[in-house]
């Protein structure tokens, strides 16, 4: 495929101030990984320059090998018992009001690390009992009793990327399936907490795709979503198939309201935990 030329005017805010360093410090001080890093978020300049960072349990090195996605793969770690109450640690310096879990994908663990989610969740709300939680958990093989085990941790919002359209998501995610991952969904707001999802332009999905994508997170009542631009991270990962027009994205946000959902993020440097505390 031909290199599509990234244009001008998607331009990465970098980081700097104080708020900045002292997020970073907190993180390395605590041995925590962060998917700001190991995802190259386009946002980390300014969401570690409001003191805010997305933590990543279950360690740094996912069993899976997505080929839009920057985190290591391989044979994953133990998990480290110590991980819950440093994470939540690290919440109370950063006086966080609004936390954001995500995690590697554990295959090789019995419980996929569900259990370990659970842990994570009750120990920030013993350290934080103010702060507001959001996960973004993988799919967990599609068992249903591991969603439960998340949602009965009672985070404030749940949310699992369907990242891409039905036909391509076998190319674009390299285990999870379309509608393994609209039952979690389906699973998590039918346990009655909020559902969220976020995808990513830029792949060679059609308008039409994008639309029955929206409907589909619908119809199993996911009513957050978040619509971001693919940016390749290396060049071993899946190349921009096409740089999508900010007017496109304010356009899908409409589309996206007037079709039902209750909160929507879109632009090209938008990421699943983006000005997450808004959509409460």
């Amino acid at each position: 495929m031909e290199h599509v030329k990234k244009p001008d005017w998607l331009k990465i805010r970098l980081g700097g101030n104080d708020s900045f360093s002292q997020t970073q410090n907190i993180v390395e001080s605590h041995g925590l990984h962060t998917i700001c890093t190991s995802g190259r978020c386009p946002n980390m300049g300014e969401c570690w320059g409001r003191g805010t960072a997305t933590f990543m349990i279950g360690g740094d090195i996912c069993t899976r090998s997505c080929k839009f996605c920057n985190t290591k793969t391989g044979k994953p770690l133990p998990l480290n018992p110590k991980e819950p109450a440093n994470v939540a640690e690290s919440i109370r310096l950063m006086k966080l009001k609004h936390a954001v879990i995500t995690s590697v994908d554990r295959d090789d663990l019995p419980d996929q690390g569900a259990q370990h989610w659970v842990e994570t969740i009750h120990k920030i709300r013993e350290i934080n009992p103010t702060t507001t939680i959001e996960v973004l958990i993988p799919d967990f093989q599609g068992k249903m009793e591991l969603v439960d085990l998340v949602c009965e941790a009672m985070p404030n919002v749940i949310s699992h990327n369907m990242e891409t359209v039905r036909r391509l998501t076998p190319q674009v995610r390299s285990a999870a399936k379309y509608d393994i991952s609209l039952s979690v969904l389906k699973r998590v707001a039918g346990n009655g907490l909020k559902a969220k999802s976020g995808i990513m332009l830029g792949l060679g999905e059609t308008d039409e795709e994008i639309l029955q994508l929206m409907d589909d997170l619908l119809s199993v009542n996911c009513g957050v979503l978040t619509i971001g631009q693919y940016l390749q991270p290396s060049r071993k990962h899946l190349p921009v198939s096409a740089y999508i027009h900010p007017d496109e994205f304010r356009k899908l946000k409409q589309i996206a309201l007037d079709k039902g959902f209750s909160y929507v993020e879109s632009g090209p440097l938008v990421r699943s935990s983006y000005h997450a505390e808004n959509c409460l």
